[in-house]
Protein backbone atom coordinates (compact mmCIF):
# COMPACT_ATOMS: atom_id res chain seq x y z
CA UNK A 1 0.00 0.00 0.00
CA UNK A 2 1.39 3.64 -1.24
CA UNK A 3 1.25 6.86 1.32
CA UNK A 4 1.71 10.37 1.26
CA UNK A 5 4.11 12.35 3.58
CA UNK A 6 3.70 15.79 3.00
CA UNK A 7 6.90 18.22 3.38
CA UNK A 8 5.59 21.52 4.85
CA UNK A 9 8.99 23.20 4.51
CA UNK A 10 9.10 22.37 0.73
CA UNK A 11 5.73 23.75 -0.29
CA UNK A 12 3.75 20.92 0.48
CA UNK A 13 5.93 18.81 -1.37
CA UNK A 14 4.81 15.33 -1.67
CA UNK A 15 6.81 12.42 -0.93
CA UNK A 16 5.19 8.92 -1.97
CA UNK A 17 5.95 5.89 0.54
CA UNK A 18 5.13 2.00 0.55
CA UNK A 19 4.46 0.34 4.15
CA UNK A 20 6.40 2.01 7.61
CA UNK A 21 9.44 4.16 6.61
CA UNK A 22 11.02 5.90 9.26
CA UNK A 23 11.54 9.50 9.36
CA UNK A 24 15.60 10.13 8.83
CA UNK A 25 14.96 8.05 5.27
CA UNK A 26 12.54 10.69 4.07
CA UNK A 27 14.76 13.30 5.45
CA UNK A 28 17.83 11.55 3.24
CA UNK A 29 15.43 12.32 0.60
CA UNK A 30 14.90 16.70 0.93
CA UNK A 31 17.82 16.97 3.48
CA UNK A 32 20.09 18.94 0.96
CA UNK A 33 17.26 21.72 -0.19
CA UNK A 34 16.85 22.15 3.09
CA UNK A 35 18.85 25.03 4.64
CA UNK A 36 20.43 23.84 8.16
CA UNK A 37 20.87 20.18 9.22
CA UNK A 38 17.25 18.76 10.88
CA UNK A 39 17.17 17.09 14.56
CA UNK A 40 13.50 16.76 14.94
CA UNK A 41 10.31 16.33 12.87
CA UNK A 42 7.09 17.59 13.81
CA UNK A 43 4.58 14.97 12.25
CA UNK A 44 0.91 15.64 12.54
CA UNK A 45 1.95 18.69 14.91
CA UNK A 46 3.18 16.38 17.44
CA UNK A 47 6.61 16.43 17.98
CA UNK A 48 8.97 13.01 16.74
CA UNK A 49 12.05 11.60 16.75
CA UNK A 50 13.69 10.79 13.24
CA UNK A 51 13.93 7.36 14.11
CA UNK A 52 10.04 6.98 14.57
CA UNK A 53 8.20 4.76 12.28
CA UNK A 54 4.99 6.52 10.19
CA UNK A 55 2.38 4.17 8.14
CA UNK A 56 -0.11 6.42 7.11
CA UNK A 57 -0.85 9.68 5.51
CA UNK A 58 0.97 12.63 7.13
CA UNK A 59 2.28 15.80 6.93
CA UNK A 60 6.05 16.44 8.36
CA UNK A 61 7.93 19.40 9.41
CA UNK A 62 11.48 18.82 9.61
CA UNK A 63 13.15 20.81 12.10
CA UNK A 64 16.58 22.44 12.61
CA UNK A 65 17.82 24.45 15.32
CA UNK A 66 15.96 27.20 14.76
CA UNK A 67 12.82 25.42 16.50
CA UNK A 68 13.41 25.76 20.17
CA UNK A 69 12.77 22.03 20.76
CA UNK A 70 15.43 20.98 17.85
CA UNK A 71 17.69 23.09 19.73
CA UNK A 72 17.16 21.09 23.18
CA UNK A 73 17.40 17.89 21.13
CA UNK A 74 20.66 18.54 19.82
CA UNK A 75 22.07 19.53 23.64
CA UNK A 76 20.80 16.46 24.88
CA UNK A 77 22.84 14.45 22.46
CA UNK A 78 25.75 16.47 23.01
CA UNK A 79 25.30 16.14 26.79
CA UNK A 80 25.43 12.23 26.38
CA UNK A 81 28.01 12.17 23.98
CA UNK A 82 30.20 14.38 26.52
CA UNK A 83 29.49 12.19 29.31
CA UNK A 84 30.53 9.21 26.98
CA UNK A 85 33.69 10.59 26.70
CA UNK A 86 34.75 11.60 30.23
CA UNK A 87 33.60 7.91 31.12
CA UNK A 88 35.58 6.50 28.73
CA UNK A 89 38.86 8.84 29.39
CA UNK A 90 38.11 9.31 33.12
CA UNK A 91 36.26 6.40 34.20
CA UNK A 92 32.41 5.43 35.25
CA UNK A 93 32.90 6.91 38.83
CA UNK A 94 32.99 10.78 37.22
CA UNK A 95 29.38 12.90 38.37
CA UNK A 96 29.08 14.99 34.89
CA UNK A 97 26.58 17.75 36.46
CA UNK A 98 24.74 19.93 33.76
CA UNK A 99 23.92 23.28 35.62
CA UNK A 100 22.67 25.97 33.58
CA UNK A 101 22.76 27.76 29.90
CA UNK A 102 25.85 30.26 30.55
CA UNK A 103 28.47 32.65 28.28
CA UNK A 104 26.28 30.99 24.99
CA UNK A 105 27.02 27.49 26.30
CA UNK A 106 26.09 25.11 29.42
CA UNK A 107 27.91 25.44 32.50
CA UNK A 108 29.00 21.98 33.89
CA UNK A 109 30.39 21.24 36.75
CA UNK A 110 32.00 17.39 37.27
CA UNK A 111 33.85 14.99 40.42
CA UNK A 112 36.75 15.44 37.51
CA UNK A 113 39.21 18.19 37.93
CA UNK A 114 39.42 18.88 34.42
CA UNK A 115 43.37 19.74 32.95
CA UNK A 116 43.75 21.73 30.11
CA UNK A 117 45.12 18.65 28.29
CA UNK A 118 41.91 16.89 29.54
CA UNK A 119 39.47 18.99 27.70
CA UNK A 120 41.53 18.67 24.64
CA UNK A 121 41.52 14.95 24.89
CA UNK A 122 37.40 15.05 26.08
CA UNK A 123 37.02 16.56 22.60
CA UNK A 124 39.35 14.47 20.69
CA UNK A 125 37.31 10.70 22.22
CA UNK A 126 34.18 13.40 21.05
CA UNK A 127 35.36 13.93 18.06
CA UNK A 128 35.84 9.70 17.55
CA UNK A 129 32.69 9.12 18.65
CA UNK A 130 31.03 11.66 16.49
CA UNK A 131 32.91 10.18 13.24
CA UNK A 132 32.11 6.39 13.77
CA UNK A 133 28.44 7.75 13.24
CA UNK A 134 27.68 5.50 16.23
CA UNK A 135 23.35 4.70 17.05
CA UNK A 136 21.99 6.30 20.04
CA UNK A 137 19.08 3.82 20.94
CA UNK A 138 16.42 4.70 22.89
CA UNK A 139 14.35 1.60 25.05
CA UNK A 140 11.96 1.53 27.38
CA UNK A 141 12.42 0.42 31.20
CA UNK A 142 9.54 0.13 33.72
CA UNK A 143 9.45 2.20 36.55
CA UNK A 144 11.34 -0.41 38.65
CA UNK A 145 14.01 -0.99 36.09
CA UNK A 146 14.95 2.50 35.54
CA UNK A 147 15.47 3.00 39.33
CA UNK A 148 17.66 -0.29 39.13
CA UNK A 149 19.93 1.39 36.44
CA UNK A 150 19.66 4.72 38.06
CA UNK A 151 20.92 3.05 41.24
CA UNK A 152 23.78 1.22 39.51
CA UNK A 153 24.64 4.24 37.77
CA UNK A 154 24.95 6.17 40.94
CA UNK A 155 22.41 8.57 40.22
CA UNK A 156 20.52 9.23 43.17
CA UNK A 157 18.55 11.90 42.44
CA UNK A 158 16.82 10.36 39.29
CA UNK A 159 16.05 6.74 41.41
CA UNK A 160 14.54 9.13 43.96
CA UNK A 161 12.44 11.06 40.88
CA UNK A 162 11.20 8.02 39.69
CA UNK A 163 10.47 6.41 43.00
CA UNK A 164 8.36 9.99 43.83
CA UNK A 165 6.10 10.08 40.64
CA UNK A 166 3.25 8.09 40.54
CA UNK A 167 1.75 9.07 37.08
CA UNK A 168 4.33 7.58 35.05
CA UNK A 169 4.30 3.72 33.58
CA UNK A 170 7.74 3.80 32.26
CA UNK A 171 11.02 6.01 31.41
CA UNK A 172 13.06 6.27 28.41
CA UNK A 173 16.51 4.63 28.51
CA UNK A 174 19.13 5.77 25.95
CA UNK A 175 22.43 4.25 25.24
CA UNK A 176 25.50 5.42 23.43
CA UNK A 177 27.32 1.74 22.95
CA UNK A 178 27.93 0.79 26.97
CA UNK A 179 26.44 4.22 28.17
CA UNK A 180 23.28 3.85 29.41
CA UNK A 181 21.35 7.67 30.65
CA UNK A 182 18.13 8.58 31.47
CA UNK A 183 16.62 11.36 29.44
CA UNK A 184 13.54 12.87 29.66
CA UNK A 185 13.47 14.42 26.18
CA UNK A 186 14.17 13.03 22.67
CA UNK A 187 17.27 13.04 20.52
CA UNK A 188 19.25 12.67 17.43
CA UNK A 189 19.29 8.59 15.96
CA UNK A 190 22.97 8.64 15.96
CA UNK A 191 26.41 10.60 16.71
CA UNK A 192 27.10 11.69 13.54
CA UNK A 193 24.20 14.51 13.97
CA UNK A 194 26.31 16.45 16.21
CA UNK A 195 28.96 18.13 14.28
CA UNK A 196 29.55 21.31 15.85
CA UNK A 197 30.78 21.45 19.67
CA UNK A 198 33.64 22.91 21.66
CA UNK A 199 34.39 22.71 25.73
CA UNK A 200 36.47 25.77 26.95
CA UNK A 201 37.42 25.72 30.88
CA UNK A 202 35.53 28.64 33.31
CA UNK A 203 35.66 28.92 36.69
CA UNK A 204 35.29 25.45 38.44
CA UNK A 205 34.00 23.98 35.65
CA UNK A 206 33.41 23.51 31.97
CA UNK A 207 31.64 25.61 29.11
CA UNK A 208 30.16 23.19 26.84
CA UNK A 209 29.45 25.14 23.70
CA UNK A 210 27.10 24.82 20.76
CA UNK A 211 25.43 26.92 17.86
CA UNK A 212 22.13 28.93 18.84
CA UNK A 213 18.69 29.70 16.55
CA UNK A 214 20.22 32.59 15.30
CA UNK A 215 23.18 30.94 13.52
CA UNK A 216 23.04 27.16 13.20
CA UNK A 217 25.60 26.50 11.45
CA UNK A 218 28.12 27.90 13.67
CA UNK A 219 29.07 28.06 17.99
CA UNK A 220 27.76 31.09 19.52
CA UNK A 221 30.38 33.78 20.13
CA UNK A 222 32.09 33.57 23.65
CA UNK A 223 30.14 36.06 25.95
CA UNK A 224 31.37 36.61 29.32
CA UNK A 225 28.24 36.39 31.95
CA UNK A 226 29.53 36.66 35.39
CA UNK A 227 26.68 38.64 36.70
CA UNK A 228 24.69 35.57 35.15
CA UNK A 229 27.38 32.90 36.65
CA UNK A 230 26.87 35.11 40.26
CA UNK A 231 23.24 35.10 39.91
CA UNK A 232 22.50 30.92 39.10
CA UNK A 233 25.23 30.61 42.21
CA UNK A 234 23.75 32.62 44.15
CA UNK A 235 19.88 30.65 43.38
CA UNK A 236 21.73 27.32 43.70
CA UNK A 237 22.92 28.72 47.12
CA UNK A 238 19.22 29.48 47.57
CA UNK A 239 18.47 25.83 46.67
CA UNK A 240 20.95 24.47 49.22
CA UNK A 241 19.37 26.54 52.31
CA UNK A 242 15.65 24.85 52.00
CA UNK A 243 17.14 21.65 50.81
CA UNK A 244 15.47 21.59 47.29
CA UNK A 245 18.69 20.73 44.57
CA UNK A 246 16.54 18.38 42.50
CA UNK A 247 12.61 18.12 41.67
CA UNK A 248 13.18 14.97 43.82
CA UNK A 249 13.38 17.17 46.74
CA UNK A 250 10.53 19.16 46.29
CA UNK A 251 8.24 15.87 45.51
CA UNK A 252 9.45 15.08 48.81
CA UNK A 253 8.42 18.08 50.92
CA UNK A 254 5.35 17.98 49.01
CA UNK A 255 4.29 14.24 50.06
CA UNK A 256 5.19 14.64 53.28
CA UNK A 257 3.28 18.41 53.65
CA UNK A 258 6.65 20.38 54.35
CA UNK A 259 5.88 22.98 52.25
CA UNK A 260 5.11 26.17 54.22
CA UNK A 261 8.65 26.23 56.04
CA UNK A 262 10.12 26.23 52.30
CA UNK A 263 7.84 29.33 50.86
CA UNK A 264 8.17 30.96 53.83
CA UNK A 265 11.62 31.13 53.50
CA UNK A 266 11.52 31.53 49.45
CA UNK A 267 9.98 34.75 50.07
CA UNK A 268 12.27 35.74 52.70
CA UNK A 269 15.11 35.16 50.33
CA UNK A 270 13.47 37.35 47.97
CA UNK A 271 12.66 40.37 50.46
CA UNK A 272 16.41 40.39 51.82
CA UNK A 273 17.69 40.35 48.21
CA UNK A 274 14.97 43.43 47.26
CA UNK A 275 16.31 44.79 50.55
CA UNK A 276 19.93 44.10 50.41
CA UNK A 277 19.19 45.95 46.45
CA UNK A 278 17.68 48.97 48.17
CA UNK A 279 20.64 49.79 50.26
CA UNK A 280 22.80 49.47 47.05
CA UNK A 281 20.89 52.32 45.66
CA UNK A 282 21.32 54.27 48.74
CA UNK A 283 24.48 53.39 48.44
CA UNK A 284 25.42 54.77 45.34
CA UNK A 285 23.05 58.03 45.64
CA UNK A 286 21.82 56.66 42.06
CA UNK A 287 18.30 58.92 41.46
CA UNK A 288 17.02 56.94 38.37
CA UNK A 289 16.25 52.79 39.06
CA UNK A 290 15.91 51.16 35.84
CA UNK A 291 14.02 47.34 35.64
CA UNK A 292 14.45 45.47 32.88
CA UNK A 293 14.31 42.01 32.24
CA UNK A 294 12.39 39.24 29.51
CA UNK A 295 8.51 38.67 29.65
CA UNK A 296 6.95 36.95 32.61
CA UNK A 297 9.90 37.58 34.88
CA UNK A 298 7.73 39.26 37.67
CA UNK A 299 8.93 42.86 36.92
CA UNK A 300 5.82 44.61 38.39
CA UNK A 301 5.66 42.95 41.52
CA UNK A 302 9.65 42.92 41.98
CA UNK A 303 9.57 46.90 41.40
CA UNK A 304 6.89 47.72 43.51
CA UNK A 305 8.19 45.36 46.69
CA UNK A 306 11.24 47.48 45.79
CA UNK A 307 9.90 50.67 46.14
CA UNK A 308 8.34 49.96 49.63
CA UNK A 309 12.15 49.15 50.65
CA UNK A 310 13.14 52.56 49.30
CA UNK A 311 10.67 53.93 51.64
CA UNK A 312 12.15 52.40 54.41
CA UNK A 313 15.26 54.17 53.41
CA UNK A 314 13.75 57.49 53.40
CA UNK A 315 13.04 57.71 49.98
CA UNK A 316 9.77 58.32 47.90
CA UNK A 317 9.54 57.19 44.79
CA UNK A 318 7.63 57.83 41.30
CA UNK A 319 6.94 54.62 39.69
CA UNK A 320 6.71 55.19 36.06
CA UNK A 321 6.52 52.54 32.58
CA UNK A 322 8.01 52.82 29.04
CA UNK A 323 4.90 51.92 27.61
CA UNK A 324 3.35 55.30 28.18
CA UNK A 325 5.60 56.15 25.85
CA UNK A 326 4.87 53.92 22.28
CA UNK A 327 5.01 56.42 19.09
CA UNK A 328 1.25 57.48 18.12
CA UNK A 329 0.17 56.05 14.91
CA UNK A 330 1.50 58.19 12.58
CA UNK A 331 5.08 57.87 14.01
CA UNK A 332 5.16 54.33 14.10
CA UNK A 333 7.59 51.80 12.81
CA UNK A 334 7.20 48.38 11.24
CA UNK A 335 9.59 45.58 11.78
CA UNK A 336 11.09 43.11 8.37
CA UNK A 337 7.54 41.63 8.11
CA UNK A 338 5.54 44.71 7.65
CA UNK A 339 3.85 44.02 10.86
CA UNK A 340 3.80 47.07 13.63
CA UNK A 341 6.68 46.89 15.79
CA UNK A 342 5.94 47.27 19.30
CA UNK A 343 9.32 45.70 20.64
CA UNK A 344 11.93 47.47 19.29
CA UNK A 345 13.34 50.82 20.64
CA UNK A 346 12.35 52.52 18.03
CA UNK A 347 8.97 52.27 18.75
CA UNK A 348 9.55 54.49 21.77
CA UNK A 349 9.61 57.86 22.15
CA UNK A 350 12.75 58.33 23.37
CA UNK A 351 13.28 61.67 23.12
CA UNK A 352 10.57 62.81 24.83
CA UNK A 353 11.28 60.22 27.38
CA UNK A 354 14.62 61.55 27.89
CA UNK A 355 13.28 65.30 28.50
CA UNK A 356 10.45 64.47 30.90
CA UNK A 357 13.14 62.15 32.87
CA UNK A 358 15.83 65.06 32.88
CA UNK A 359 13.00 67.87 33.59
CA UNK A 360 11.70 65.69 36.55
CA UNK A 361 15.58 65.14 37.94
CA UNK A 362 15.77 69.17 37.40
CA UNK A 363 12.48 69.92 39.84
CA UNK A 364 10.13 70.79 36.83
CA UNK A 365 6.72 69.96 36.91
CA UNK A 366 6.36 67.71 33.77
CA UNK A 367 2.79 66.45 32.62
CA UNK A 368 3.40 62.91 31.76
CA UNK A 369 2.10 60.91 28.99
CA UNK A 370 -0.26 58.02 29.49
CA UNK A 371 -1.03 55.49 26.32
CA UNK A 372 -4.20 55.14 25.61
CA UNK A 373 -4.33 51.72 22.97
CA UNK A 374 -7.30 51.85 22.10
CA UNK A 375 -6.91 55.63 20.64
CA UNK A 376 -3.09 54.64 19.46
CA UNK A 377 -2.16 58.01 21.46
CA UNK A 378 -0.74 59.47 24.08
CA UNK A 379 -3.20 61.00 26.29
CA UNK A 380 -2.28 64.01 28.54
CA UNK A 381 -3.23 66.55 31.56
CA UNK A 382 -3.79 63.38 34.02
CA UNK A 383 0.06 63.19 35.46
CA UNK A 384 0.88 66.36 35.80
CA UNK A 385 3.90 65.69 38.32
CA UNK A 386 6.50 67.44 40.15
CA UNK A 387 9.17 65.71 42.25
CA UNK A 388 11.54 66.35 44.91
CA UNK A 389 15.20 65.64 45.80
CA UNK A 390 14.43 62.93 47.58
CA UNK A 391 12.24 61.08 45.05
CA UNK A 392 13.72 58.38 43.08
CA UNK A 393 12.23 57.56 39.41
CA UNK A 394 11.60 53.68 39.40
CA UNK A 395 11.56 53.01 35.25
CA UNK A 396 10.12 49.35 34.26
CA UNK A 397 10.43 48.33 30.96
CA UNK A 398 11.99 45.81 28.51
CA UNK A 399 14.36 48.49 27.01
CA UNK A 400 16.05 49.45 30.44
CA UNK A 401 19.43 48.63 30.10
CA UNK A 402 19.83 49.95 26.08
CA UNK A 403 20.93 53.60 26.89
CA UNK A 404 19.24 55.15 24.22
CA UNK A 405 16.51 55.81 26.97
CA UNK A 406 18.85 57.56 29.03
CA UNK A 407 21.63 58.82 27.10
CA UNK A 408 21.31 62.09 28.08
CA UNK A 409 21.22 61.31 31.94
CA UNK A 410 24.78 60.37 34.15
CA UNK A 411 25.77 56.81 34.64
CA UNK A 412 26.08 57.91 38.31
CA UNK A 413 22.57 58.82 38.36
CA UNK A 414 21.57 56.00 37.52
CA UNK A 415 20.96 51.97 38.84
CA UNK A 416 20.10 49.56 36.76
CA UNK A 417 18.57 45.74 37.74
CA UNK A 418 17.66 42.78 35.35
CA UNK A 419 15.38 40.38 36.62
CA UNK A 420 14.98 36.82 35.08
CA UNK A 421 13.82 33.35 37.12
CA UNK A 422 16.79 31.66 37.45
CA UNK A 423 15.93 28.13 38.01
CA UNK A 424 17.50 26.64 41.31
CA UNK A 425 16.60 22.90 40.57
CA UNK A 426 17.19 20.68 38.21
CA UNK A 427 15.30 17.12 37.13
CA UNK A 428 18.68 15.65 37.96
CA UNK A 429 22.55 15.80 37.25
CA UNK A 430 22.04 16.05 33.75
CA UNK A 431 18.68 17.24 32.36
CA UNK A 432 18.07 20.92 33.63
CA UNK A 433 15.04 22.93 33.97
CA UNK A 434 14.96 25.68 31.23
CA UNK A 435 14.21 29.02 32.33
CA UNK A 436 12.52 30.16 29.05
CA UNK A 437 10.37 26.76 30.20
CA UNK A 438 9.65 28.32 34.06
CA UNK A 439 8.70 32.18 31.75
CA UNK A 440 6.73 30.68 29.77
CA UNK A 441 4.49 28.66 32.00
CA UNK A 442 4.27 31.37 34.04
CA UNK A 443 2.88 33.42 30.74
CA UNK A 444 0.60 31.07 29.51
CA UNK A 445 -1.51 30.87 33.11
CA UNK A 446 -1.58 34.95 33.68
CA UNK A 447 -2.50 35.33 29.84
CA UNK A 448 -5.27 32.96 30.47
CA UNK A 449 -6.45 33.79 33.88
CA UNK A 450 -6.16 37.67 33.27
CA UNK A 451 -5.72 38.31 29.52
CA UNK A 452 -9.27 35.84 28.35
CA UNK A 453 -5.87 34.65 26.12
CA UNK A 454 -6.29 30.93 25.58
CA UNK A 455 -2.66 28.84 25.58
CA UNK A 456 -3.03 28.24 21.69
CA UNK A 457 -2.32 31.92 21.44
CA UNK A 458 0.57 31.95 24.13
CA UNK A 459 2.11 29.32 22.46
CA UNK A 460 1.81 30.99 19.24
CA UNK A 461 3.32 33.85 19.85
CA UNK A 462 6.27 32.42 22.09
CA UNK A 463 8.69 32.46 19.21
CA UNK A 464 8.43 36.06 18.53
CA UNK A 465 8.56 36.73 22.14
CA UNK A 466 12.00 34.97 22.76
CA UNK A 467 13.09 36.41 19.27
CA UNK A 468 12.35 40.19 20.56
CA UNK A 469 14.26 39.40 24.16
CA UNK A 470 17.23 38.06 21.92
CA UNK A 471 17.07 41.40 19.98
CA UNK A 472 16.33 43.60 22.63
CA UNK A 473 16.81 42.79 26.01
CA UNK A 474 19.51 39.67 26.35
CA UNK A 475 22.18 41.83 24.33
CA UNK A 476 22.12 44.48 27.06
CA UNK A 477 21.94 42.58 30.56
CA UNK A 478 26.10 42.48 30.96
CA UNK A 479 25.30 46.57 31.34
CA UNK A 480 23.34 45.88 35.01
CA UNK A 481 24.59 46.83 38.46
CA UNK A 482 22.88 43.70 39.61
CA UNK A 483 20.69 40.48 38.78
CA UNK A 484 17.67 39.91 40.32
CA UNK A 485 16.42 35.61 40.59
CA UNK A 486 12.63 35.70 40.66
CA UNK A 487 11.88 32.08 40.52
CA UNK A 488 10.11 30.41 43.55
CA UNK A 489 11.84 27.03 43.80
CA UNK A 490 8.27 25.96 44.43
CA UNK A 491 5.99 27.62 41.51
CA UNK A 492 6.56 24.35 39.19
CA UNK A 493 4.27 22.96 41.33
CA UNK A 494 1.89 25.44 41.82
CA UNK A 495 1.77 26.53 38.05
CA UNK A 496 1.07 22.45 37.22
CA UNK A 497 -2.51 22.58 38.35
CA UNK A 498 -3.60 25.80 36.13
CA UNK A 499 -1.23 24.99 32.92
CA UNK A 500 -2.15 21.33 32.63
CA UNK A 501 -5.84 21.48 31.73
CA UNK A 502 -5.47 24.71 29.69
CA UNK A 503 -2.32 22.34 27.45
CA UNK A 504 -4.67 19.17 27.66
CA UNK A 505 -7.00 21.17 25.83
CA UNK A 506 -4.90 21.53 22.32
CA UNK A 507 -6.03 18.83 20.19
CA UNK A 508 -3.64 17.32 17.46
CA UNK A 509 -4.71 19.11 14.59
CA UNK A 510 -3.55 22.31 15.94
CA UNK A 511 0.01 23.59 15.39
CA UNK A 512 0.84 24.06 19.15
CA UNK A 513 -0.34 20.48 19.97
CA UNK A 514 3.38 19.10 19.88
CA UNK A 515 4.47 22.16 21.90
CA UNK A 516 1.84 21.73 24.35
CA UNK A 517 2.28 17.66 24.67
CA UNK A 518 6.41 19.15 25.53
CA UNK A 519 5.08 20.98 28.36
CA UNK A 520 3.11 18.39 29.41
CA UNK A 521 6.09 16.13 29.63
CA UNK A 522 7.78 18.07 31.63
CA UNK A 523 5.17 18.43 34.18
CA UNK A 524 4.30 15.40 35.00
CA UNK A 525 7.64 15.16 36.89
CA UNK A 526 6.08 17.39 39.58
CA UNK A 527 3.85 16.52 42.23
CA UNK A 528 1.27 19.46 42.49
CA UNK A 529 0.54 21.91 45.46
CA UNK A 530 -3.22 22.38 45.61
CA UNK A 531 -2.98 24.86 48.53
CA UNK A 532 -2.00 28.28 48.30
CA UNK A 533 -3.33 29.80 51.16
CA UNK A 534 0.88 29.47 52.41
CA UNK A 535 1.64 31.86 49.10
CA UNK A 536 2.02 35.55 50.82
CA UNK A 537 -0.28 37.83 48.88
CA UNK A 538 3.02 40.09 47.66
CA UNK A 539 4.74 36.87 46.29
CA UNK A 540 6.19 37.44 42.77
CA UNK A 541 4.04 34.32 42.07
CA UNK A 542 0.92 35.73 43.07
CA UNK A 543 1.23 38.37 39.86
CA UNK A 544 0.65 34.86 37.56
CA UNK A 545 -1.70 32.72 39.65
CA UNK A 546 -4.02 35.72 41.46
CA UNK A 547 -4.29 37.17 44.87
CA UNK A 548 -1.88 39.57 44.69
CA UNK A 549 -1.62 42.79 46.78
CA UNK A 550 0.47 44.77 44.36
CA UNK A 551 -0.47 43.72 40.49
CA UNK A 552 -4.29 44.24 40.74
Amino acid sequence: MKYNAKIINLDNRVITFENEVRLEDILDQVKDELPYPVYLAKLDNAYRALTHVTEHDCSIEFLDMRNQEAWLVYQNALILIFIKAVHDLFGKKVLVTVNNSLNKGLYITSTHKFSKEDVEATKVRMRELVDQDIPIVKEHLTKEGARILARKQKLTEAAQLVESITNIDDIEIYSLEDELQIFYNLLVPSTGYVQIFDIDIYKNGLILRYPHPADPAHIAPYEEQELLYTAFSEATRWGQIMGVNFVCDLNERILYDDVAEMVLMQEALHEKRISDIADMIKEKKARVILICGPSSSGKTTFAKRLCVQLHVNGYKTLYMGTDDYYKELDERVYDENGEVDLESIRAIDTNLFMKNIRDLLDGKEVDLPHFDFNQTKKVYGTRITKISKETLIVIEGIHGMNDALTANIEEKEKFKIYISPFTPISIDHHNRISTTDARMLRRLVRDYKFRNSPAQRTIGMWPKVRASEDANIFPYNSKADVFFNSNCIYEYAVLKKYAEPLLKRIKREEPEYGEAQRMLAFLKYFDPIYDEYIIPNNSILREFIGGSVIVK
